[in-house]
C-alpha cells in the first residue's frame, strides 16, 4: 500500500464532505486514509479544566468521531487520524509532502458571503507539491466522468497522467478540454482564440496517454470562451475536473491564476490542481 490520501479537517460542516470523498477514493486506489487537524496551542498555559473545556480534547473528540463515521460508511477502509499543535497551513503542507494527494473541504456555493475558498486554502493549493483536491459541501452526486483542462502551448503532463488515471480508475470518460488562447493566463479576446491547429495540438498532446491508457474513452472539447470561462463551462456532467498548476512564486498573497480560482469557485465538482513537476 502506497502513500496516503490526507484529508485536512477542521470543526467546519466542510469536513465531512471532504473526507467522504477522500474515502472513497483511498478504497478506488487501495490506499490508507489519514486525517490531519491542526490547532495552534495557547503560547501560554492556560488554567487547569475540566476536559470538556480544553481545546485539545475537543479536536480530538471531532476525529475520533469523524473516523468512526468514515469505518461505518466505507467498510474496509484503513483510516487513522493525527492532531498536529502547529499553525495549519505548515502542518498541511508538511503533511501533503508524503501524501499521494490532500483533500480541503470549501464551502458551499449558497453559503451567503465571502469567498468559497479561503486564505488558507489557496495557500496550500499555491503550494502543495502534490495534487490537491477541493470538495465543496454543495458539490453534486458523483459520476465517472474526468474533465481536465488543456492549455496547448505548454501541457501539464502531470495533470493529464492524473486525469487519465482517474478517469481508468472510475471506468468514465475524459473530457479533454481546451478553452481560449494558448497563453496561460491570456485574456484575449475571443476572435483571437480559436487558432487554425489546435485539434491537432490536443491531439497531439493527448497521444501519448491514450496509448498509456487505451481503455479510457476521450472526449475533446474546444471553446471560444476564455479559459476561466470555458473550462468552467465544461464541466458539468463530470465527477472530477482536473487543473493544472505552474510553479507559484513565494507570495504573503498566492496568485492562483483565473482558471484555478474561477473552478474552484464555479465548477459543479471537486477540483484537482496538480502542480507541474
Amino acid at each position: 500500500m502506497g502513500a496516503p490520501i490526507t484529508v485536512g479537517v477542521d470543526g467546519f460542516a466542510e469536513s465531512p464532505p471532504a473526507a467522504h470523498w477522500a474515502a472513497r477514493e483511498a478504497l478506488l486506489r487501495d490506499l490508507r486514509l489519514r486525517l490531519i487537524h491542526a490547532w495552534n496551542p495557547p503560547a501560554h498555559p492556560a488554567p487547569v479544566l475540566p476536559h470538556e473545556d480544553d481545546q485539545c480534547y475537543w479536536s480530538q473528540r471531532l476525529l475520533t468521531d469523524l473516523v468512526g463515521e468514515l469505518r461505518d460508511t466505507h467498510p474496509g477502509l484503513q483510516v487513522s487520524a493525527e492532531l498536529v499543535p502547529r499553525e495549519t497551513v505548515p502542518a498541511l503542507l508538511d503533511a501533503a509532502r508524503d501524501a499521494e494527494m490532500l483533500v480541503l473541504g470549501s464551502r458551499g456555493r449558497d453559503t451567503p458571503g465571502g469567498f468559497l475558498l479561503g486564505s488558507t486554502g489557496r495557500r496550500i493549493l499555491a503550494h502543495g507539491v502534490h495534487p490537491v483536491i477541493v470538495v465543496h459541501a454543495d458539490d453534486k452526486p458523483l459520476t465517472a466522468d474526468v474533465a481536465v483542462g488543456v492549455s496547448l502551448r505548454q501541457p501539464n503532463e502531470e495533470a493529464l497522467r492524473f486525469a487519465f488515471d482517474a478517469a481508468a480508475r472510475r471506468g468514465g470518460v475524459l473530457r479533454a478540454v481546451h478553452a481560449g488562447t494558448n497563453g496561460p493566463g491570456d485574456e484575449a479576446t475571443a476572435a483571437d482564440e480559436a487558432e487554425p491547429g489546435a485539434e491537432g495540438a490536443l491531439d497531439a498532446a493527448l497521444r501519448p496517454w491514450r496509448e498509456r491508457y487505451p481503455g479510457v474513452p476521450v472526449a475533446e472539447a474546444f471553446t471560444a470562451e476564455r479559459p476561466a470561462l470555458g473550462v468552467v463551462h465544461t464541466a458539468p456532467g463530470s465527477g472530477l475536473l482536473v487543473l493544472g498548476r505552474d510553479e507559484t512564486e513565494p507570495d504573503p498573497v498566492p496568485h492562483l491564476g483565473s482558471v484555478i480560482h474561477a473552478a474552484v469557485h464555479h465548477a459543479p465538482c471537486p477540483v484537482a490542481v496538480v502542480p507541474r513537476g
